[in-house]
């Protein structure tokens, strides 16, 4: 009986010491298994870091390249299949050389008959000078001594039987002189009424001694040619013309202001039309509410049929929605029209609170697959960018160059391409392409990464795609912006050199004269004869019809008149 109670008792204690140890192991367990846990989350956030570093990395890889081309490499987005084949053959010149000399030796073998025919004369190369240029004949005639010819004895006269003419261009510096206006003042000796003087000249700016064939210089020399003000005082100090850059500059921002009633007819006008372009440049303003190095927007418009063209430069703080809708609103309320701009998403807001017809940009839609092109590392990535350029992008642009080839041959007749030919060619070659482009896209978006290049040419195509295919049932608007893209780059270029604006009134100033340097450039004027005349007659404008006349698509007759009298 005591044994049977002492057994007992062992076993209750082994059963609490293994109950013990049991505890003991489940919490070694738990612990283990917290820790496995925590390593396992580790390896998961490691390996999504992993990931995240390892597409940044291809990412940051695809930028540097693009950076390096856009340094080092080719403007052109042609692609290698574009290349000449002429110039392809110049990494095997021996082999040309060589392929060139047999071909040759082979033709001089060769017997041919040359048929009879008629040779058109040459003029040696070069090509006739300007006819409308003036001339000035420099003769260089023998001696008197050497015109007479001793023959059988006899001294004859010779006789001219003709001459010898070449021509150069010659060139004089610009002259500088001064007009002296002289008023003579006239009395009456006997009733002494009074001093009579004919009254002062009308000028632009009146209180200078800047007359309206220097402003216009100073005017075209910055905004048509780029020059900075301060260069093209120092070519007026090397013909003695003391003018400082601050005081030539204080004249422009002047005129920029006289100018503003023709820009608010341009604006007028430019509303009346159907379609309207419309992109933006970056600009630095020094002294602005602004950080000094912020950026200030030029924002530029487009519109008018040839020979009526308007191009309109507004200086904008920021591309806000407001600010970008507000040019799109007249004396006679907002536009009610198409418009053409990129991708920028302000243009979305301001199209659908004005309730217009937005249509997008194909170019835009090109460099972004010209670029994964580029710099995708990948040769499958490469190769699917190029089939976007070639096979989809490339045919739509082949389309509009034969329209573009229909056009011209219109106007060389005098007759205008019809908008029905031109959507029968775009629905007929143009559609199917198109909507095989959106297929492709939206079979390979899901399985490329989003932020590569590829991913970005992908998802702004469908984000963009509605716009990108209106154009198919508009003939009058184009395919892209590179009309407006080339009107801007004149400014671009000019901002290389001048850099900045010192202050938000230079820039409307210089905003204005842009406008009407670029509207003159576009309907065929020169700009220096178009601003010196519009500076003369500005000033003796006083109604709205006078006003109309000094419109670039309006002076043609008066500069043409001016031209005939010089």
């Amino acid at each position: 009986m005591l044994r049977s109670v002492q057994n007992v008792k062992d076993i209750l204690s082994k059963n609490a010491e293994l109950s013990a140890r049991l505890q003991v192991s489940e919490e070694h367990n738990r612990q283990l298994k917290e820790r496995l846990e925590a390593v396992e989350q580790a390896h998961a956030q490691l390996k999504g870091d992993h990931s995240h570093t390892v597409e940044r990395n291809v990412l940051l890889e695809e930028e540097v390249r693009w950076f390096k081309e856009q340094f080092f490499g080719r403007s052109s987005q042609k692609s290698s299949s574009d290349i000449s084949a002429d110039q392809k053959m110049l990494f095997n010149e021996a082999e040309v050389l060589a392929a060139i000399e047999a071909a040759d030796a082979a033709q001089a073998a060769r017997s041919t008959t040359i048929q009879a025919h008629e040779r058109k004369r040459h003029s040696g190369g070069r090509e006739e000078l300007p006819a409308h240029l003036p001339r000035k004949d420099i003769p260089h005639d023998l001696p008197n001594a050497h015109k007479y010819c001793e023959h059988e004895g006899v001294c004859w006269a010779m006789d001219r039987i003709g001459e010898e003419v070449s021509e150069r261009y010659h060139y004089e510096a610009p002259k500088v002189w001064v007009e002296r206006h002289v008023r003579p003042k006239w009395s009456c000796p006997r009733c002494h009424s009074g001093v009579h003087i004919a009254p002062c000249p009308a000028h632009i700016l009146p209180k200078t001694n800047a007359s309206a064939s220097l402003l216009a210089y100073l005017i075209a020399s910055k905004f048509a040619d780029g020059l900075p003000i301060y260069r093209v005082c120092q070519q007026l100090e090397r013909q003695d013309v003391p003018l400082s850059p601050g005081t030539a500059g204080s004249w422009v921002n002047a005129i920029g202001e006289k100018v503003l009633p023709l820009i608010h007819l341009m604006h007028e006008e430019l509303l009346s039309y159907p379609f309207i372009q419309m992109d933006e440049t970056y600009l630095q303003v020094v002294r602005s509410d602004k950080a000094p190095g912020s950026d200030h927007y030029m924002v530029v418009r487009a519109a008018g049929p040839p020979g009526r063209r308007i191009i309109l430069f507004n200086h904008e703080r920021s591309r806000t929605t407001q600010a970008l809708q507000n040019l799109l609103i007249g004396p006679q309320g907002a536009y009610r029209g198409k418009l053409l701009t990129d991708g920028l998403e302000q243009y979305d807001t301001v199209a659908e609170a004005l309730d217009l017809l937005h249509f997008g940009c194909l170019q835009h839609c090109r460099t972004y697959y010209h670029k994964a092109a580029k710099v995708t590392e990948l040769p499958s990535g490469q190769n699917l960018a190029r089939v976007a350029l070639n096979e989809y992008i490339g045919k739509v642009y082949a389309v509009e160059r034969q329209i573009k080839a229909l056009r011209e041959e219109c106007e060389r007749t005098g007759e205008t391409l019809p908008l029905e030919r031109v959507l029968k060619l775009r629905q007929e070659k143009s559609a199917p392409v198109m909507a095989a482009f959106k297929d492709w896209v939206e079979t390979l978006l899901p399985g490329v990464p989003p932020k590569s290049a590829l991913g970005k040419a992908l998802s702004y195509t469908m984000n963009q795609w509605p716009k990108l295919v209106r154009h198919l049932d508009y003939p009058e608007v184009p395919v892209d912006n590179n009309y407006l893209e080339n009107q801007i780059r004149p400014f671009a270029l000019g901002r290389r050199a001048w850099l900045f604006a010192e202050t938000e009134q230079g820039a409307k100033a210089s905003a204005n004269l842009y406008s009407l340097v670029s509207c003159a450039r576009i309907n065929g004027l020169e700009p220096y004869a178009y601003l010196r005349h519009l500076l003369e007659e500005l000033p003796m404008a006083s109604t709205a019809e006078a006003l109309e006349a000094l419109l670039p698509w309006n002076v043609k007759p008066a500069l043409q008149s001016r031209r005939i009298a010089a």
